[in-house]
């Protein structure tokens, strides 16, 4: 159930997401986003922005819901735009790095802005791979920016034989993380849900690749005595407790 808002507190919530989008540039923020100054005065924008763009997340009134969308696209005409908000966050970070002369200075990966690996992010998007599930919207944002696909690599040759155990099990291992990071990038350190498929996209592969993370997840624990610690580091390194403990035990 959402709560509804007054007016008097919908004008207190307009007036801090005006705050924020003057300071970031964007009305993207991440989920655990908070804002404002003094203990008593921050507030949980990024809980609110996600709320609003839910279904009903403007009021029950369909007069109050389009006059509060208006006043919303008022701040930032994005504020519901038709895809992730952390897709919208770094795009809107690099369309701002844009110089005078329309030019995208290069940013490597690991050039972080207030948290988010942009450069990272970045070079993923350039990724035939992922190019291709972009929306045709989004695509020509990032055009406009001066970013375009990368060119596929050519496939190399067959492999004859299927790879076997260690490198069999090692290729997984690294798939599974791939996905994991992606996910936690996007969602946060929240849970996976067993049941929960990732598609990720690999250098080596001409199409992405779907990760049954949810099992991987379960099925990396049950094992993880028999990690490497490098594995369980890694693991670690994602906020995974259960890793870090088998590890410290190590």
């Amino acid at each position: 159930m959402l709560w509804e808002p007054g007016e008097e507190a919908w004008e207190n919530r307009l007036a801090v997401l005006r705050s924020f989008r003057r300071a970031t540039g964007h009305l993207a923020p991440r989920q655990d986003a908070v804002w404002g100054e003094g203990e008593a005065m921050v507030v949980p924008v990024g809980q609110h922005v996600a709320s609003l763009r839910r279904k009903g997340g403007l009021g029950k009134d369909p007069k109050r819901e389009a006059e509060r969308a208006q006043q919303l696209a008022a701040i930032d005409e994005d504020w519901n735009c038709p895809w992730p908000l952390n897709w919208q966050r770094h795009y809107s970070v690099l369309a701002d790095l844009v110089d005078a002369d329309g030019v995208l200075p290069y940013i490597a990966p690991g050039v972080l802005f207030e948290g988010d690996d942009i450069g990272r992010w970045l070079q993923r998007q350039k990724k035939p791979g992922n190019w291709k599930l972009l929306s045709s919207e989004q695509q020509e944002r990032l055009s406009t920016l001066g970013i375009k696909p990368a060119e596929a690599p050519l496939p190399g040759p067959a492999a004859g034989r299927a790879m076997k155990g260690p490198r069999k099990a090692q290729q997984a291992f690294q798939r599974g993380l791939a996905a994991l990071t992606q996910w936690v990038e996007r969602e946060g350190h929240r849970s996976v849900p067993r049941g929960h498929s990732e598609e990720i996209v690999i250098d080596s592969e001409m199409e992405p690749v779907v990760v049954k993370l949810g099992v991987w997840v379960s099925n990396t624990r049950a094992r993880r005595d028999k990690l490497s610690q490098e594995q369980q580091a890694a693991l670690a390194g994602l906020g995974l407790e259960w890793a870090a403990a088998a590890q410290a035990a190590g």
